[in-house]
Formats: structure tokens, C-alpha cells, sequence
């Protein structure tokens, strides 16, 4: 089939599913849109008054002259924002979990703070903002994600998150079951503009071309009109089927793949085969009968995402509403008795003073002018009398208008009317009611809060799939080597190294002493999967943590020898981190411990410590030991040296004896204990009594 033909197929089958969108989403888009015109009701576009009740009340296209009053007191956008300003307060957000055995838990945490940046970089609160808005008002919005070149120096890219504002320019496939749109096989989105700026855009395409091959297309009025051009980016799913090949091991490949063949090299032939679906994302941009762009998208999601109200199959049809559908009537019924009230004491005649004849009389300009003029005061004929002579009494005023007692209720009734539709009460509104205490306001809040939770709760179903998305496009997109940004979740921005070729998901580069000074992530290996976390923002949770540590340590102030540093790291005021970490460094080690352990662990710890005490001591007894035999063996020594001395002396006193008288022998031998003596070599109480004396 010639290049031609396969563009004319495919421009044909585009076409065919415009206007399935267009016919399934025709009848629930109209109600939806005039959901939005009656929120943005005013007393200055009378949105909110149907249009034969205005032409009825003599007031057209805002001509009001001799009119009846067509007032709007607008109570639907307070509702609204109860409900989407909650969840600006409790944002719902994503969190990556490791969902196989190749996963890794640090990855996963890399995957966090890698979506986290980009939903910073992308202003995504603004996206998730205006689908809730758009979701809450009339019962759908969308969100959608697309890829853009880091700067125009490069051929890196990043992923966005992107806002779409207008939810009526999204058509997607209607035979969707998922409420978040996973499974659309399509999606359009359009855009109208003007002629100049068509072909501003695209030069290479004219309007004359459109109209010469749209000739006989009864379609080519939603695509062309007389001052704009419409454009569609179309997503569309292409199905192929192929083969998967297992060999032994586990290991499977596509057949005809590079890895296939390399297991067939290995392996010989496979041990098991299957057919599988392989789905392509193809993108299109066209003006209905021209493509003007197309490029293949990376994921396996079309990535846009729908955030839906209330959804409802009625034979056949599909319908969708958000809070204003049902409260309508009961705020059309609000603005026509408050009209009412109001026509009612403006036409009632104003209260005139009562009083007898003849008592104005030579004062009857200021009588007639006091409802207008703010006279200082007015004067009476004094001379007026009854029958009897008598002066009549002072005029006074007729009591003023009032309004019924039944148009009060009927008001009443259509405010009341107003809240049950919406689902929320004065207590949810803000309202003082009968409840006192603050765990029973809460109660009530949280009942009205139950009656809008599906909300919050199938925009967090959105925004867990846009998260999703981004971690299947995360390895796709960050495919070389580079450093990512990553944002924790206190928003302290840190960097880390991403390296998609290496084979393990963390690898760890340790210094000649082990301590791991790099880590290195590859996000492709293992699998991830995300769940939805609803709840305060990181800085209101700080805030409410440190009202609560307060409140604790002013009832126990020792509990600042051991959490004072997590009390002030919530503080919000300069210096707060410096402080925290002197604090930190005053607590005790043990404190600041791992206790995440078992106890098991935890005893066999504690036995360790003590054996090593014992330990200590015996080697401290075993020393004083060691100490106490090397003195004894030089305590010997020396004492074998003394004997060893006294025999040298005896036996030279011996040899020198025989040649001697008593007398010189006795003299050598008082000179020798003398000595010994003098050296310490001898003391006198060592001396026994076998011993000669010295004579004195």
C-alpha cells in the first residue's frame, strides 16, 4: 500500500472518531458547559435566570428599563472552594514503591525526588488546581504530560506535567473503564486558531488545501470555519502482534529481538513461546485532512489524564456532573424569592404620617417633603382641638412594610435546599451550630467533608497515574548518563548520578576505608509501582508537629536533653537547622541510636557488652598478674646477686684469715656490714641473733 493511502487511512479513521467523541460527549459537554456559565453567574451577566424568565420579567441582554428585579445572590462558588481549597490544604501525591525483587528501595526514593522536580519545574499544582476546579464544577478535567528539550543546546530532555484549561477541548475515547483514562486506545486535543496564525505556524500547509480536500466531508465544519482553523494533536494506540520467547533461567526476549537471537546463541531454541500484544503511543498533529507533525511517544500510556466528577451510563449515554448540576434549582429558587422580597418592599408605598386636619396646616411644604428631606425638625399647628377643646395629639408615622412571613421561609428553605444538594452544612461552611466542643466540630466537618470526599478521592486516582507515567518515562527519557535533580520532601534539593547502562540498580563507590563517598542509580532495572498519599503539606505538618512538640515540653522539660533537636528543626525562623545541630550534638549517643531492631538483637547486643566488660577485667586482673611474677623474678635476681657477692666477700676474707691476727679480722669485717649498711644492701633488723653484734 502506497505511503499515501496509509495517510489517507489514517486521516479517515481520525476523522470517524471526532465524530464518535463528538456524538458521545455532545449532549453531557452541553449540560456541562452550562454548569460553568451558572458558577460564573453574576449580576452582571444574569447567567443564573433562564432566558424566558428574564424576557418575562422585562429584561433583555442586560436592558433593565421598567424591569422586575433579577437579582443574583451567587452561594455555588463558596460550596466549590470548600471542596477544592481542602484539597489545595491536603494535596494528594504519589509515592514510588518497589514492586519486584530487582527493585530497589533507594531507587525508588530517587524516583520520589526525581518526580517531585518535576513537578516543581512543571508549576504542577497549577495542572492539578484547574482539573480539580474544572472536575468539581461540572465533572471532568484533564491533565497531560509532555517532554522538552533541557535548552537549545542540547539534546537532553525533561519531562513537564501541563495544565489544560479548557476540558471541553479534550475528547477521549468513550469506551474507557478506567475513570483516569489508562485504557483509552485514543485521545484529541484541540485547539482553534485563527487563519493568519495557522499559517504562520505551518507554512508549508494553507486553508485552500483544507477546503479543496475536505470538498463533500460533512465534518469539515468542526474543522474549518470562516475566521478559525482547528488543530488536533491525536494520540492513538498501534497494536502488533508478536512473539515472546523463554529460554532457561527465566530469561525471555521478543522474538526476531537483538536479545533474542543472542539466547538462541546461548541457549539453542526456546523453551516455551507466546503471542503478545506490543503497543505503540503514536502522535499526530493534523488539521483534519493533513498531517502536520507525527512522532512516536515513549510510554505506554497516552499521556493524558482525566480527573471525573460524577459519571453516570444512562442507556447507552454517558453523563457527567459535578457539585453545581443538582444545586441549580435550589439557587434559581434563592435569587427568585430574594427578588421577590426585594420587589415587594420597593413597590410597597412608604410609611406617611397620620395626623388630625388642620394640625399642618401653614406647615404643609415641610409635611410633604419629610420622606425625602432630613428636616431638623417639624412643627404642628398648635391650635388644632378636638370637640372638646382639647389639643390632639402629636402625628406620627404608619408602621413601614414588612416583608411575609411566608417569602422569608421560602428563602430559607432554597438556602437550605442549596447545602443538602451540595452535600455540605453549616458546620462544614464554617457556621457556629449547636456542637461545642472542638472533637465534635471536627466530627461534623468531617461528615460534611465524607459527602464530597469522591472528589479529592478520584483526583488522587489522577495524579497517582500522572505519577505513573512519569516513572515509566523517567528510564526512557534520562537514558545516558547524567546528573538528575531530585527534591526530598522537606524540598531540600540535592543531586544524584544516573547511569542507565550499568547493571545493578545502585552501585556504591566506598574510599580506601569503606566509607561510600558516591551512588549511582540506573532507574531501568527492577519494577515500580505508585500509591496514593493524601494528606498536609510538608510545611503544615511541620508547623502542626512543632505546635504539639511545644505543648509536650512545656509539660516536660527534661524531654529537651533528648528531642530538643527535632523541636527546633521545625521552627521556621532563620539559624532553626544551625541550632538543631548543636543541639543535636549535646544528646546522648545512645539516644540518637538505631532502635529499629528486634528484640533478640536487642539482647544479644546487651550479652555482648557485658561479656566484653568481663573481658576487660580479666585482662586487667591477668595484667596486674603479668606485673606482679616480673617483679618476684627480679626481686629473685637481685637477691641471688647479693648471695652471689657475700660468698665472693667471705671467701676473699677466708684466703686473706690465715695471714691475719683476730684483731684485723675483726676490723674487715665491722668495715664490711658498715658498708652494707651505708648501701642498703643490709638493714639492722635483718640481722639474727648467730649474728655478731657491733660493738659501739
Amino acid at each position: 500500500m502506497a505511503k499515501t493511502d496509509i495517510k489517507g487511512d489514517l486521516l479517515a479513521t481520525m476523522r470517524s472518531r471526532m465524530n464518535v467523541a463528538v456524538a458521545a460527549y455532545g449532549d453531557s459537554r452541553a449540560a456541562e458547559l452550562d454548569d460553568l456559565r451558572f458558577m460564573a453567574g453574576s449580576a452582571d451577566n444574569n447567567y443564573q435566570w433562564p432566558s424566558d424568565v428574564l424576557s418575562s420579567r422585562g429584561s433583555s441582554q442586560g436592558m433593565t428599563i421598567n424591569a422586575r428585579p433579577c437579582l443574583t445572590i451567587n452561594k455555588l462558588p463558596q460550596h466549590v472552594r470548600q471542596v477544592t481549597n481542602d484539597q489545595r490544604q491536603n494535596r494528594p501525591t504519589g509515592k514510588v514503591i518497589p514492586s519486584d525483587d530487582y527493585a530497589d528501595i533507594e531507587v525508588a526514593e530517587i524516583f520520589n525526588g526525581m518526580v517531585r522536580h518535576i513537578e516543581y519545574a512543571s508549576d504542577a499544582d497549577v495542572a492539578y488546581d484547574t482539573a480539580c476546579d474544572n472536575q468539581v464544577t461540572y465533572g471532568e478535567g484533564y491533565i497531560r504530560l509532555l517532554t522538552e528539550y533541557c535548552d537549545d543546546n542540547t539534546f537532553d530532555q525533561d519531562i513537564r506535567i501541563g495544565r489544560i484549561r479548557n476540558s471541553f477541548s479534550v475528547y477521549m475515547d468513550p469506551m474507557i473503564q478506567d475513570p483516569t483514562g489508562a485504557d483509552a486506545q485514543w485521545c484529541f486535543i484541540t485547539q482553534d486558531l485563527t487563519k493568519d496564525e495557522y499559517e504562520r505556524q505551518f507554512p508549508d500547509a494553507s486553508v485552500r488545501s483544507i477546503q479543496e480536500q475536505g470538498v463533500g466531508d460533512p465534518s469539515l465544519s468542526q474543522w474549518l470555519s470562516q475566521d478559525t482553523v482547528r488543530i488536533a494533536e491525536y494520540f492513538y494506540v498501534k497494536h502488533e502482534p508478536g512473539t515472546l520467547n523463554m529460554y532457561p533461567d527465566g530469561l525471555t526476549a521478543a522474538d526476531g529481538s537483538r536479545e533474542d537471537k543472542v539466547a538462541r546463541l546461548l541457549f539453542g531454541k526456546p523453551t516455551r513461546t507466546r503471542t503478545v500484544d506490543r503497543k505503540t503511543i503514536k502522535w499526530i498533529k493534523t488539521n483534519g485532512f493533513e498531517v502536520l507533525q507525527e512522532q512516536d511517544w515513549p510510554g505506554k500510556w497516552i499521556p493524558v489524564i482525566r480527573v471525573v466528577g460524577n459519571e453516570f451510563e444512562i442507556d447507552g449515554e454517558l453523563h457527567i456532573s459535578g457539585l453545581i448540576r443538582n444545586a441549580k434549582d435550589a439557587q434559581r429558587m434563592y435569587n427568585y424569592w430574594t427578588s421577590q422580597e426585594a420587589e415587594m418592599l420597593a413597590l410597597a408605598p412608604k410609611a406617611p404620617f397620620i395626623g388630625y386636619g388642620g394640625q399642618f396646616e401653614g406647615y404643609e411644604g415641610q409635611w410633604k417633603t419629610a420622606n425625602v428631606n432630613n428636616w431638623p425638625y417639624l412643627e404642628v399647628n398648635a391650635d388644632a382641638t378636638d370637640a372638646l377643646g382639647n389639643p390632639l395629639p402629636l402625628p406620627q408615622r404608619a408602621p413601614p412594610p414588612l416583608a411575609q412571613t411566608g417569602l422569608i421561609q421560602a428563602k430559607m428553605g432554597a438556602s437550605d435546599d442549596i447545602k443538602s444538594t451540595t452535600g455540605q452544612y453549616d458546620s462544614s461552611l464554617g457556621a457556629t451550630s449547636n456542637e461545642r466542643s472542638g472533637k465534635a466540630i471536627l466530627a461534623r466537618e468531617k461528615q460534611g467533608d465524607t459527602g464530597t470526599y469522591h472528589y479529592i478521592d478520584n483526583l488522587a486516582r489522577a495524579i497517582r497515574h500522572v505519577t505513573r507515567q512519569c516513572i515509566d518515562l523517567i528510564p526512557k527519557i534520562y537514558d545516558t548518563a547524567r546528573i538528575a535533580r531530585i527534591i526530598g520532601m522537606d524540598g531540600e534539593v540535592s543531586m544524584a548520578r544516573i547511569d542507565p547502562m550499568q547493571p545493578e540498580p545502585v552501585r556504591k563507590i566506598a574510599d580506601e576505608e569503606g566509607n561510600v563517598i558516591e551512588k549511582i542509580y540506573n532507574p531501568s532495572v527492577g519494577k515500580y509501582d505508585v500509591v496514593a498519599v493524601t494528606g498536609p503539606a510538608y510545611a503544615t505538618k511541620r508547623q502542626e508537629a512543632a505546635e504539639s512538640m511545644s505543648q509536650v515540653l512545656q509539660g516536660n522539660p527534661a524531654l529537651w536533653q533528648v528531642a530538643g533537636d527535632l523541636f527546633v528543626k521545625n521552627m521556621d525562623w532563620p539559624g532553626a537547622q544551625e541550632m538543631s545541630e548543636r543541639l543535636r550534638k549535646t544528646i546522648d549517643p545512645k539516644i540518637l541510636a538505631d532502635d529499629d531492631k528486634s528484640p533478640e538483637l536487642q539482647a544479644a547486643e546487651t550479652q555482648i557488652e557485658e561479656m566484653g566488660g568481663m573481658l576487660q577485667q580479666m585482662q586487667g586482673a591477668l595484667k596486674n598478674v603479668e606485673q606482679s611474677i616480673e617483679a618476684q623474678e627480679m626481686r629473685t635476681k637481685q637477691f641471688e646477686a647479693q648471695v652471689k657477692a657475700y660468698d665472693a666477700e667471705t671467701k676473699r676474707i677466708g684466703i686473706m684469715q690465715a695471714g691475719m691476727t683476730p684483731e684485723q679480722i675483726q676490723d674487715t669485717i665491722d668495715g664490711t656490714i658498715d658498708a652494707a649498711m651505708q648501701t642498703g644492701d643490709l638493714a639492722p633488723q635483718t640481722l639474727t641473733p648467730q649474728q655478731p653484734q657491733p660493738q659501739m
